[in-house]
């Protein structure tokens, strides 16, 4: 099994509005945080999917005058034309087939507090137009509707896509691309936050271990260097659910190799987009760095007198596989 590795003391996680992290290149984004709460200005907040984008408009709102007010949030990306339509502006009896009664929607639900838009760059052209005419006037017209709704909504977006290139393409109103990022702000992924694997796997462990899935109090060197030498394509969420594949499936109290998916264990499946991006020659070094620093404990001097290169060579790889 080789050496276990138990819950160790030093990577406690700083909680800020439930975004919890301990790597430096947070602190940029958890700075603009609070500074952008204080007013009322639009938030369009740029990062991967599963990277916590929605902890960043809750840290927001519960920062901001509005935190006692509604926090509501949509995912753009997962409903038809229609059906966004009518959950975002509401709808009256009979406005189409299947509409019995009236239907509040969630600018509506949101009056006085702060709306959050996830992945609004798949908001389809028509209703682009509608968005932009709230964000101007603060007033709609439910679906099938005649009379206007005036409400008060602080609006924070999300996207993982480039917003510029959508203008660009055709895809996404320039116009709506300026109101919506007054303020843009930038979500490292979890692969570019140093320290923030090791300690999120065990926040994971322990949240995992106090809801009775476990328990798991150790895991294996090889399951620690698996988890660092892994690119996050998913971020925190897959990380999270990885840690949840492991309890469900260890027997021993242990979390191995045996107890990571297929991708960690270096069996991605084929139709795996990082498997085709990555040449199996980055993915070999970048794991002989993460084993080495973990061998010498962090200690550079070390780890390049083991690999043969200078203390320069060594940064400029670590910089480059973002473990540093």
């Amino acid at each position: 099994m080789g050496k276990l590795i138990g819950h160790p003391g030093d990577v406690a996680l700083q909680d800020f509005e439930g975004i919890r992290t301990r790597a430096p290149e947070m602190e940029p984004l958890l700075r603009r945080i609070r500074q952008v709460s204080r007013s009322d200005s639009t938030v369009l907040v740029r990062g991967e999917s599963g990277s916590g984008k929605e902890l960043v408009a809750r840290a927001i709102h519960a920062l901001g005058r509005r935190s006692k007010k509604p926090f509501r949030a949509i995912n753009c990306a997962a409903l038809s034309s229609t059906l966004l339509e009518s959950e975002l502006f509401g709808h009256v009896r009979g406005a189409f087939t299947g509409a019995v009664r009236d239907h509040e929607g969630i600018f509506a639900q949101a009056d006085g507090g702060t709306l959050f838009l996830d992945e609004i760059a798949e908001v389809p052209p028509d209703i682009q137009s509608k968005l932009l005419r709230v964000l101007e006037e603060r007033t709609f017209v439910p679906l099938g509707g005649t009379r206007p709704v005036h409400v008060d909504v602080r609006l924070i977006s999300a996207t993982h896509k480039a917003l510029r290139r959508e203008v660009a393409e055709g895809r996404f109103r320039d116009d709506l691309r300026y109101r919506i990022r007054v303020v843009p702000l930038f979500l490292p992924p979890l692969r570019q936050r140093s320290g923030d694997v090791e300690a999120l796997a065990w926040h994971f462990v322990d949240h995992f271990n106090d809801a009775g899935y476990g328990p798991i109090e150790t895991m294996t060197g090889e399951t620690l260097r698996a988890l660092l030498a892994y690119p996050w394509p998913g971020n925190v969420r897959e990380l999270r659910n990885v840690i949840e594949h492991g309890f469900a499936v260890d027997e021993d109290g242990t979390l191995g190799l045996e107890d990571l998916t297929p991708e960690l264990r270096g069996e991605p499946p084929p139709d795996d987009e990082w498997a085709m991006s990555t040449s199996p020659l980055e993915s070999s070094e970048r794991a002989r760095l993460v084993d080495a620093m973990l061998k010498h404990d962090g200690k550079r001097s070390a780890v390049a007198a083991e690999l043969g290169i200078s203390r320069t060579t060594l940064w400029h790889r670590l910089h480059k596989h973002h473990l540093v």
